[in-house]
């Protein structure tokens, strides 16, 4: 084993990176000289647009684009323009010289624009989010920024405290902050958010998943922080505030010179609404957060480059009280009773560090070596007046990462080669005090307490290659998992994608087949796997929870109208042993994961998208999914009438926790005058399936008429939930050098009391936000 490890940390040190490539750009005149210009690079596929300054001689560098096709265009005074197109395909740095002409005099010159709307190379569908999305979205409560941005796109559901859920997984999206894979839940009550303004892109894949992706399958965000490097000091300042008492401010400032370029970003907020409430009122649910980057990019030569980033997140916040935790003696005549009401607290630590060193061997191998080191800390206390427990929790881990790859391109082959090997320290505690003792089974001990540390170790290699053959693109690829944590298992699960495009029609077909290994969430597994849970109950199921085994298979197609409007559809289906799913110990808000011997997922999507035309802009889009888990159990740990049940529940299935079955979105924007645009957005869904053990006249009591009013006990569904938003924004200020924007928001519009989930006594339930508003005023310089 040792020398396996340190196999993969020396063959770490060949390379990562994310599926974006390179262009180095070079303007020049007629006779070969170097030009000072302005480029424009577009792709409306990849949502992308950017100018970029070219230096003395002509030169400037676009890093970090997604593949695809761009359009690229040249003005200059005193030449005729330019107008051009560039594909991506490679992370090998790709030359792309402009030779000017001198305009001619007294004559006009048509410029024809590339189509970059449908990407022809394409072998599975990517949702992507650009720059200019990112500005003018919707204003976000703290905390969940990114996550509403992922939660825009079909296919995913945000679910309880903003919690992702991608085509009715749980738990099993990983976000990847360049080209390093996070795979831990990033939701507002299990870890502080990175700020969507600190993002540059967003590539979302939930089919077609590359080989050099694992172990958290359900969904992959690829996030981009990193900004291209461009000479002189740039930036932006954003405030913003609304209701809840809600407050923000965020600042990045980016300076470049010579080979060097160095950014710093920092930002914090404030709320009285952090987290989604169980009841209508909003009880205890305060949070703050704050978070800082840093990050030095160098090129010591054209072949070598190194990037380094520290990275430092937090939030505190209050966990919202349901009535009987706000009064406990609310229905009490006795005046002896102390008063009080429950306060339960959390917080949330992140640092990470991340080096990354690329070299170019040849114009067509280039390496590239990425490691990180980060603390984690996830916190919960409790006052005394805590019902029906009082319960702290105090975990960490650190972790240690490493992957490398080396990218190849050989004729018609882009290949890839890498390893990963990611290795975390856990360390978990817990006690627990019952105040009131009639919500447990009899003979629950009074108290509790649980310490334990173990190493999580994963390795992993993968290949794959993407392969054009005319008008067909091939993606093909095998990867092999280890894991070693409660089980020791390892895997080998192949990739494949396959996509037609017909010029014609501006059509691409596409299907995809993955092979997926995921490993289960590590929140809580060591509290829940430990022996010392046998003495909360005399009935106990404890199970070992294995990682799952699935496959995915979906077709689709992406058809473009008139080089104006895009049309994605697709069709999927998924098939698991050991679904995974999770639970919560003693009614504590303590989670940790649970298996059931499969899952079937099955449904389709749609997304008409408009990038602009004639001022319009925006998209509407339709999610249909259903999900089943089928018994027995397989994993994780029962107490009392929950162990009963699994061990005699052996056959039949129940509806996934994510079987919404419509979903439908849609956000349109128009520009009104250069400066001053207007926008509107919707989203419905139809509901989501709930398990409640008491009567609705128990609800009634606990919850109020307000939220029994929108469940409906026959069904066993949530009623469907309807908010209408609208948006107003004007650039104030605009100058070559600065930009100043101000954005006003109104959500919930119809003010409808939309219930996201309903669950049992004491945990459960998710409130969404009624009407609200938000002013967001951002300076670009």
């Amino acid at each position: 084993m040792r020398r396996m490890f340190l196999f993969l940390l020396f063959v770490g040190s060949l390379g990562a990176q994310s599926r974006t490539g390179e262009l180095r750009l070079r303007v020049v005149d007629p006779t070969g000289l170097g030009v000072k210009s302005s480029i424009e690079l577009v792709s409306e596929a990849n949502q992308f647009r950017r100018t970029f300054i070219t230096n003395d001689d002509g030169r400037a560098i676009a890093e970090r684009l997604p593949f695809g096709a761009y359009a690229v265009h040249v003005q200059q005074q005193g030449f005729a323009p330019f107008a051009g197109s560039v594909e991506v395909r490679s992370a090998l740095p790709a030359p792309f010289v402009v030779h000017l002409s001198v305009a001619p005099v007294n004559t006009s010159v048509a410029v024809n624009d590339a189509n970059t709307l449908v990407d022809p190379h394409v072998a599975g569908s990517t949702d992507r989010i650009g720059r200019e999305a990112i500005d003018t979205r919707t204003t976000s409560l703290p905390g969940r920024s990114m996550q509403e941005l992922v939660n825009s796109q079909p296919g995913w559901l945000y679910e309880g405290n903003a919690v992702l859920h991608p085509r009715g997984s749980e738990y099993q999206t990983q976000f990847v902050v360049d080209g390093i894979p996070l795979t831990d839940n990033r939701s507002p009550s299990f870890g502080p958010e990175i700020e969507a303004d600190d993002v540059q892109s967003l590539n979302i894949y939930t089919a077609g998943i590359p080989a050099e992706y694992g172990r958290k399958m359900g969904g992959v965000v690829e996030v981009n922080t990193l900004q291209d490097a461009q000479a002189g000091l740039h930036g932006q300042v954003v405030f913003s505030g609304g209701s809840f008492d809600t407050a923000g401010a965020f600042s990045d400032v980016q300076y470049a010179w010579g080979k060097n370029a160095f950014g710093v970003s920092a930002g914090g907020s404030m709320t009285s609404r952090y987290l989604n409430p169980v009841v209508p009122r909003n009880y205890t649910n305060s949070g703050t957060t704050g978070d800082f980057s840093a990050q030095y990019e160098r090129d010591f030569t054209p072949r070598d480059r190194l990037t380094l980033t520290v990275r430092h997140e937090l939030s505190r916040y209050e966990i919202p009280n349901e009535y009987v935790q706000q009064d406990p003696h609310q229905d009490s005549l006795d005046p002896s009773l102390p008063p009080g009401s429950q306060l339960q607290t959390g917080d949330n630590f992140e640092t990470m560090g991340i080096l990354s060193y690329q070299h170019i061997f040849s114009p067509d191998v280039v390496a590239d070596v990425r490691g990180m080191v980060r603390d984690n800390s996830n916190d919960l206390y409790s006052n005394p007046y805590s019902t029906p427990i009082i319960a702290f929790q105090s975990n960490w881990f650190r972790e240690g990462y490493f992957k490398g790859s080396v990218d190849v391109h050989r004729g018609r082959h882009e290949l890839k080669f890498g390893v990963e090997s990611d290795n975390l320290f856990l360390h978990e505690h817990f006690r627990d005090q019952i105040t009131d003792p009639t919500q447990y089974d009899p003979g629950t001990p009074p108290s509790f307490s649980f310490s334990g540390s173990r190493p999580d170790l994963e390795q992993s290699a993968f290949a794959q290659d993407l392969i054009r053959l005319g008008k067909w693109t091939i993606s093909a690829g095998l990867r092999w998992d280890h894991y070693q944590l409660v089980v020791n298992q390892q895997a080998v699960s192949p990739r494949l994608s396959v996509g037609r495009y017909s010029p014609s029609a501006d059509l691409v077909l596409h299907a995809s087949y993955d092979r997926v290994f995921q490993t289960p969430s590590f929140e809580n597994i060591l509290l829940s796997s430990s022996t010392a849970v046998t003495s909360l109950n005399q009935n106990v199921l404890r199970l070992p929870v294995e990682p799952s085994h699935g496959n995915y298979f979906e077709i689709g197609l992406t058809k473009g109208f008139a080089h104006t409007l895009k049309l994605d559809a697709n069709v999927f289906r998924r098939q698991f042993n050991n679904f995974a799913d999770d639970d919560q110990l003693l009614n504590t808000g303590v989670s940790f994961p649970i298996a059931f011997d499969k899952g079937i997922l099955y449904g389709a999507e749609g997304k008409m998208e408009l990038p602009n035309s004639r001022g319009f802009s925006g998209f509407v889009s339709y999610s249909y999914i259903v999900g089943s888990a089928w018994f027995p159990v397989t994993g994780g740990l029962f107490l009392g009438q929950d162990a009963t049940s699994a061990q005699t529940q052996l056959t039949g299935h129940s509806p996934d926790s994510q079987d919404q079955r419509n979903t439908l979105r849609y956000r349109l924007r128009y520009q009104l005058t250069s400066r001053l645009w207007l926008g509107t957005g919707l989203e419905y869904g139809s509901g989501l399936p709930f398990d409640f053990a008491g009567t609705p006249a128990e609800a009634l009591a606990e919850y109020g008429q307000q939220v029994v009013d929108r469940i409906n006990f026959a069904r066993g569904r949530v009623r469907p939930s309807l908010s209408v938003d609208a948006m107003l924004g004007a650039d104030i200020y605009k100058s070559e050098r600065i930009k100043l924007q101000l954005e006003g928001d109104v959500q919930n519009l119809n003010n409808r009391l939309n219930v996201i989930d309903f669950g049992g006594l004491f945990s459960g339930n998710a409130i969404a936000p009624p009407r609200s508003y938000a002013l967001r005023l951002q300076a670009a310089f």
